[in-house]
């Protein structure tokens, strides 16, 4: 804000200021002059215009000290520096206006209550712009904090998709192993490589979009549909259009995992994971509830997980629809 002011800015307040300061001389101006004649009227308006231009140039002065030079906070000291500078800026003038019109009246209490005036001004001008100063500053520390937090939580809940992922992945690759299909099994590595890349590349974004999203669980359906052989489908119908909106990156991964988690998938229980998106503009992830006969061990950390990544990134909340055939999620697209 301070370096808005150039000199002209300025040298255009201390002119007003001085006006101000001076204000009850000005309305005395015609009925003095009426009084005086020839000389004593030229030294009259000469020395009311020396008096404006000293004030104007201390004014200015004091304004710039404040703005530029003193940085305390402490109205006091600030107070102190300036009234310092207006007893020196007061005893310089009085002994100009003594040496050019000899006269002590122009150096009295009206004057001297001027100068006063001047100091308060400008210590209150310094001091208010100070303190904004200082607010400004510390309301950007806080912001900066909240980002950084909102960095860690994100982080920190991006990291515990990892871990569960990694070990089902496991899971799918010693399936293969012990087939000895080694063309399946260096495809599955390929494909498991690039989901980890995506993965670890995920620190690194925050909202990344749909079509990015989509060509990560592409390569994460090849792997599921390897490990379930034909039992597990994905239904993917997206407009090409909606590829460019964003979401949250590994949005899909968690939802995807836990239809894996908390279902069966056998011959009696094909799963069929539908992928779309709804007339809200949000993106559904769908599948039949295929309960195991042993529920699994977790947390609940995944849903919970993802909301949480909305809410940080997006500042919108995912919706969950659980009528005991039909799981389905609603993702919000940005």
């Amino acid at each position: 804000m301070l370096k808005k002011y150039n000199s002209y800015q300025l040298l255009l307040i201390s002119l007003i200021a001085a006006v101000f300061v001076i204000y009850p001389e000005i309305t005395w101006i015609p009925y003095d002059l009426e009084k005086l004649g020839g000389s004593a009227k030229t030294n009259y308006i000469s020395f009311l215009l020396l008096r404006f231009t000293f004030l104007t140039g201390l004014i200015f002065l004091l304004i710039s000290i404040n703005l530029q030079r003193i940085k305390t906070v402490d109205f006091k000291k600030r107070f102190g520096y300036n009234t310092m500078i207006s007893v020196i800026a007061f005893v310089i003038y009085g002994g100009i206006s003594f040496l050019m019109y000899k006269k002590v009246r122009h150096y009295g209490s009206l004057v001297l209550f001027q100068f006063l005036i001047i100091s308060i001004l400008s210590t209150l001008m310094g001091h208010i712009v100070t303190l904004y100063k200082e607010q400004r500053k510390r309301e950007q520390e806080i912001e900066e904090l909240k980002v950084k937090n909102l960095q860690s939580r994100y982080d920190a809940l991006t990291n515990q998709i990892n871990p569960h992922f990694f070990f089902n992945s496991l899971n799918g690759l010693t399936s293969l192993i012990r087939k000895k299909n080694n063309e399946a099994t260096l495809t599955y590595v390929n494909k498991l490589s690039d989901v980890f890349r995506y993965i670890l590349q995920s620190d690194k974004k925050g909202l990344v979009t749909l079509g990015e999203e989509l060509t990560f669980v592409d390569a994460f359906r090849y792997m599921m549909e390897i490990r379930f052989a034909n039992k597990l489908e994905y239904h993917l119908n997206i407009d090409p259009n909606s590829l460019s909106q964003k979401v949250p990156v590994l949005s899909i991964l968690p939802l995807l995992d836990n239809v894996v988690v908390h279902n069966m998938i056998d011959s009696d229980h094909k799963m069929i994971i539908d992928i779309y998106i709804n007339e809200n503009n949000e993106l559904v992830v769908s599948n039949p509830i295929y309960p195991k006969i042993t529920p699994a061990l977790t947390n609940g950390t995944g849903l919970n997980n993802l909301e949480s990544r909305f809410l940080l990134l997006m500042d919108q909340q995912i919706r969950v629809e659980n009528n005991g055939r039909i799981f389905n999620v609603y993702l919000p697209l940005g």
